[in-house]
């Protein structure tokens, strides 16, 4: 059984005790959180899939982490110029470990 959630303008695929690293959500380590964006959902035997959503199913989990992910650097170069930019960013992240899928 698995289903594809819609959370931070992206779509994971997810199943059951899976954990996954999502854009920043609000709440405490420990605490419930619930999908209701299921784009498809199946069930090993049939498949269903939304317009634009599936109506009745949520995908709920509890928070594992909060953190920030490895650091990127951003940089710009303009040659002959004389342009130079470097920048590093760390984007925030909230782990999220799949307790049930309810249909």
């Amino acid at each position: 059984m698995y289903a594809i959630v819609k959370t931070g303008g992206k779509q994971y695929k997810v199943r059951e005790g899976d954990i996954l690293q999502v854009e920043k959500l609000a709440g405490d380590v420990g605490s419930e959180i619930s999908f209701d964006d299921v784009l498809m959902f199946s069930d090993g035997e049939n498949v269903t899939i939304g317009q634009p959503k599936v109506e009745n199913v949520t995908v709920s989990g509890h928070i594992v982490a909060q953190g920030k992910s490895k650091k990127i650097i951003v940089f710009k170069y303009k040659r002959r110029k004389r342009y130079r930019r470097k920048q590093g960013h760390r984007q925030h992240f909230t782990a999220v470990q799949i307790d049930s899928i309810k249909a």
